[in-house]
């Protein structure tokens, strides 16, 4: 794609996700959905002076996942690059894999009464939850089994004595429901589910959770091991497309994305991942990024959080200060740039009436440098599918962004 290599380059790329911000229609708002209730200006004015189309970030067949949503949208074909969540969490970590190992996403979750009550546990802080990987590791861990700390509730597992073919289902899809129908499956499996249930033991004895508890917080009582895979070489956006800069995010599955393709993570103080990040911080940063380099991938975690926790009015808050904090604050400063263009969408929906992610193709905004306006005023997933721009195949989307 040499068009893609030319002068081109010039121009200062950015991709703004909100995760999770589609929704369906919500009778307390209305029968609107989060989105269109939300007041979102800076997002509207995208709209209005750039086109609105939809795009399919998640194939058929494929659980929807923002490992798999997020690859489509940097333009990475799930089909050819990936091969779990685990290690494009692993590579966030500095955890290198040998061709023998398997990296598994460990949650630190709260089962009460065999339900999971909370796949984040409380949203444990990773201070405390880096004590409790510790206690796991020195229960646990053998010659060919080790688990690392990651951010909060999200850990990493890697193993080299565990069969292929496991089937495990994310946490975040059985929010309230009973585990037992929703355990690992396959040959191999009991390995899986003795370790997470071993956990358990040693867990609830913890300093961390005596005093959790002892505060009226959710503990974290168990482990639950899921997207697994092996490493998978990835092409650099530098040697695609002509991209250099980095990766905006709180969340260890975006930051391994950004470093499997070549990107800087930027460490934003105070970016948590949920409705406390530093929004503001985080486009600052941005901005500071595309001071040296021509793109930057910007993410924000907290409208997934929300729709999974199935919080309405959480769900607005989130998508307001997106709005407001983020895209304004982006939009405040990129006049400092002769040219610009911003894409800007949701990876998935995360309906606050399902409480997990669906796979509807997502709105999307692209603006900037030669892009002309279309019909639309504002954006939201209605106005989407009235558009006449449609990409049926989400990794294609950066090739409108950086092709024209």
């Amino acid at each position: 794609m040499d068009f893609m290599k030319n002068k081109k380059s010039e121009i200062k790329y950015i991709i703004i996700v909100g995760d999770g911000m589609a929704d369906y229609p919500v009778k307390e708002l209305g029968n609107k959905t989060p989105l269109e209730y939300a007041r979102t200006p800076n997002m509207d004015f995208l709209a209005r002076q750039g086109k609105v189309g939809l795009v399919k970030t998640i194939p058929d067949g494929v659980p929807p996942g923002s490992d798999v949503a997020n690859l489509n949208v940097l333009g990475y074909e799930p089909a050819k690059y990936y091969s779990g969540r685990g290690p494009l969490e692993a590579a966030s970590l500095g955890i290198k894999l040998g061709h023998d190992e398997t990296a598994w996403r460990c949650n630190l979750v709260n089962i009460e009464n065999g339900m999971m009550n909370d796949f984040t546990a409380g949203h444990i802080t990773s201070e405390e939850a880096k004590k409790l990987i510790k206690i796991i590791n020195n229960n646990l861990q053998t010659d060919k089994l080790k688990f690392y700390p990651g951010v909060s509730y999200r850990h990493i597992m890697v193993s080299t004595d565990i069969p292929e073919g496991i089937s495990c289902v994310p946490p975040h899809d059985i929010t309230g429901q009973p585990i037992e129908a929703y355990l690992p499956k396959g040959g191999g499996s009991d390995a899986i589910k003795d370790l997470m249930f071993a956990s358990k033991e040693f867990l609830s004895k913890h300093k961390v959770n005596v005093e959790r508890k002892a505060q009226g917080k959710k503990e974290a009582n168990m482990i639950w091991l899921w997207g697994q895979g092996k490493n998978i070489a990835f092409p650099s956006l530098k040697e695609r497309f002509g991209l250099t800069g980095g990766v905006i995010t709180a969340v260890d599955l975006l930051k391994g994305i950004g470093k499997v393709i070549g990107l800087k993570s930027v460490n934003v103080p105070g970016a948590t991942g949920f409705i406390d990040t530093a929004y503001e911080a985080k486009a600052l940063h941005a901005i500071d990024v595309l001071k040296k380099d021509n793109f930057v991938f910007v993410h924000v975690e907290s409208p997934d959080e929300a729709g999974h926790m199935g919080d309405v009015n959480l769900k607005v808050r989130a998508i307001e200060d997106f709005d407001q904090k983020v895209v304004g604050t982006i939009l405040s400063k990129i006049g400092a740039f002769e040219k610009v263009r911003i894409l800007l969408l949701p990876d998935h929906y995360t309906p606050v009436s399902l409480k997990t992610h669906s796979s509807e193709p997502v709105p999307f905004i692209i603006y900037g440098q030669g892009i002309e306006p279309d019909k639309f005023e504002s954006f939201n997933e209605r106005n989407s599918k009235d558009s006449d721009l449609i990409v049926e195949q989400g990794w294609k989307l950066i090739e409108l962004l950086v092709g024209g």
